[in-house]
């Protein structure tokens, strides 16, 4: 990742509560999506639409742990 891509670390205590919003058992993958663009949006990131649907299967490989979540969010994250 260059330096002008660099994403901020989050704080374990977002992360753990997105965490929390991604595992509920009723979230479709179309709303997992939109939680995971809206928590990067909010703090003022785009989003790679068309990396997000893979980083969303990866976390939940990775049984969506505090790390895997900021991998996954650099990866996708969009500096504006």
């Amino acid at each position: 990742m260059t330096a002008s891509h660099r994403v901020e670390v989050f704080a374990a205590a977002e992360l753990l509560a997105l965490q929390c919003d991604l595992q509920q058992t009723c979230i479709d993958s179309w709303q997992a999506r939109d939680l995971l663009a809206a928590f990067l949006n909010g703090r003022g990131y785009g989003v790679d639409g068309e990396r997000i649907r893979e980083s969303l299967w990866r976390l939940e490989r990775a049984n969506c742990n505090v790390e895997a979540m900021q991998t996954e969010l650099e990866r996708v994250a969009l500096v504006m």
